[in-house]
């Protein structure tokens, strides 16, 4: 099977899992927006703010993926369940990190200028998150396990059946039903626990049956913390957490700094946000499915086929973006009068969901590049790229513009909110170009030397 094929199959079958996973938080929009502006507000702001803890938490441990990908490769299967089991340590590390932040929000409301009125509902709704983060690292471990070692088809089916269940309940928890009060946006928040628990059990339990895990020996007893393996698995998993930190925040803070032009530009905006992120699953699932065979290659010590691998990666997803863009530019006022029925929302969205879709076709290089420097063991630069353009121009400079104003000829001097859209689409171009150049020169196989006759 051709290495095309195989990085297609492997990368739609994610794709099918995140989409899945992604309706989760499309439906809560949706079932807000239903509710009222004002819980559509709530709900954008307490999923800023979860997603930014919760992404560089899981990018700490979905780092682990090319590590796992290369003892596979290697044929080195006993040392993949040693591996998993070092990796529990890092992961209890990180659910006390991600738990603190979440129960304690109060920082980051009073840092972007929230309006105080919504706080009580945005704590309550962080709170319940918090409870929920456990069993979604646990969860995301297993993913990544399972993605590393080319079977994702198990995670898929797990999230698409969880989806079956998030969404009516969701609804029923949020409105009311069979003669109970409804619980108002928050019980879109307990939904998210009971499925986030549920997906864990049930993959314990297939980690344990099937037979495709034996040969990892995952089930011994874990070993004591073996600092040196923590210590390597921390150089990668933190940069690289971090990098997913400041990529997502760079887009979800947005949301905190546009609190303040109202409930409309907020609602709007997280419409925009919401089609943004889901339009991402696709080089997200492309990033994946790449590491996974270059670094199965690097592994098995070949390292031509590793840089087809990632190339061919790039390649898909830069073919992806411009399909999905085209269709969101086009269906974008659909799109829109499907997420609320406030006129006034629905003509902001209309306008956001226009960048929104030059903001994807930035996106996807990047986002599959990141995945791929991770395999050759590249973390650092990518983190200081992001800071300096995605904080520093996309989201700082953004800010400047919608609210303090700059003197060039025809800019508006007003508070708006395609600044941010603007400014974060020509950060990502920048650092596309950037990724791509660096997995080109990371990517060349050595020079083969010559022996002198």
């Amino acid at each position: 099977m051709s290495e095309l094929r195989i990085i297609a199959r492997h990368a739609g079958t994610v794709l099918v899992g995140q989409l899945a996973v992604m309706s989760f938080g499309i439906a809560d929009t949706l079932i807000a927006g239903r509710y009222s502006p004002q819980a559509l507000a709530v709900l954008s702001l307490a999923s800023s703010i979860y997603i930014s803890i919760y992404v560089a938490l899981n990018g700490l441990l979905q780092a682990l993926l090319p590590v796992w990908a290369e003892l596979q490769g290697g044929g080195r299967q006993a040392e993949v369940g040693r591996s998993v089991r070092q990796a529990l340590y890092i992961a209890a590390g990180a659910a006390v990190i991600g738990i603190s932040g979440l129960w304690f929000p109060d920082l980051w409301l009073s840092a972007t200028e929230v309006p105080e009125a919504l706080w009580p509902d945005v704590r309550a709704y962080l709170r319940i998150l918090a409870l929920a983060l456990v069993p979604s690292l646990l969860f995301r471990m297993y993913s990544t396990l399972n993605q590393s070692l080319g079977h994702p088809r198990l995670v898929t089916w797990l999230q698409a059946g969880a989806l079956l269940v998030k969404v009516p309940l969701s609804f029923a928890l949020t409105f009311g039903t069979a003669g109970l009060g409804g619980m108002g946006v928050v019980g879109c928040a307990w939904a998210t626990l009971v499925v986030n628990t549920l997906m864990l059990l049930a993959g314990l339990w297939l980690l344990r049956t099937q037979d495709i895990y034996q040969p990892y020996r995952l089930w011994i007893r874990p070993e004591r913390p073996d600092w040196p393996v923590i210590r390597r698995f921390l150089a990668l998993g933190v940069p690289a957490g971090l990098s997913i930190m400041v990529e997502v925040t760079s887009f979800t803070l947005m949301a905190l700094f546009i609190a303040r032009l109202g409930a409309v530009a907020l609602a709007s905006h997280q419409i925009a946000a919401s089609l943004a992120a889901v339009l991402y699953m696709v080089p997200l699932a492309l990033g994946i499915a790449s590491s996974a065979r270059t670094g199965y290659w690097l592994g098995a010590g070949q390292a031509h086929k590793a840089r087809r691998a990632a190339g061919t990666g790039i390649g898909l997803a830069i073919g992806a973006a411009l399909l999905g863009a085209a269709l969101l530019f086009m269906g974008r006022e659909a799109l829109a009068n499907a997420f609320s029925n406030d006129p006034s929302v629905v003509q902001a969205a209309t306008v956001w969901l226009a960048w929104v879709a030059l903001y994807h076709l930035a996106d996807a290089v990047q986002a599959v590049c990141a995945y791929l420097l991770r395999c050759y063991r590249i973390t650092v630069m990518p983190l200081v790229v992001y800071t300096a353009l995605l904080w520093g121009v996309g989201l700082y400079g953004g800010y400047r513009l919608a609210y303090q104003g700059v003197d060039w000829a025809g800019w508006p001097r007003r508070a708006s909110v395609d600044t941010f859209w603007i400014t974060s689409t020509a950060a990502l171009a920048l650092v596309s170009v950037l990724f791509a150049a660096m997995v080109w020169h990371a990517s060349r196989p050595a020079p083969t030397r010559t022996t002198p006759a």
